[in-house]
């Protein structure tokens, strides 16, 4: 534990520092922007890579995987389709509520159908 990268508390990190952080050149987190499409910092107006903690944290992860348990690039495309499959199934409360609300309408039109 005691020798984990630090993030401070900016919103926004250059590539550079998160190059630093995560102790990888800047080429390999080009790469993995491009094989892993989740993986996608927001551009300044120069065009500069600018992530956010959340992206340090997957590249953290990545590296983790990759480096230290020994997957395969595959192995990791394989696991982040999956978790990102059930992360897209879990529905907004605005949509979950919509749902819902459909759901109770229909059983109400069946309970009003069966005591006519």
């Amino acid at each position: 534990m005691g020798n984990e990268p630090r993030l401070g508390s900016k919103v926004f990190y250059k590539i550079g520092e998160v190059s630093q952080i995560a102790k990888l050149p800047a080429y390999v987190l080009r790469f993995w922007e491009s094989e892993f499409p989740f993986l996608k910092p927001k551009k300044s107006r120069g065009n500069q890579r600018l992530y956010v903690r959340r992206e340090i944290e997957t590249v953290l992860e990545i590296k983790r995987m990759l480096y230290e348990e020994g997957h395969t690039l595959a192995g990791v495309k394989r696991y982040w389709a999956r978790r990102g499959r059930v992360a897209s199934q879990q529905m907004r409360p605005k949509e979950l509520a919509q749902k819902l609300r459909g759901n109770l309408q229909a059983i109400l039109k069946i309970l009003e159908s069966h005591s006519a």
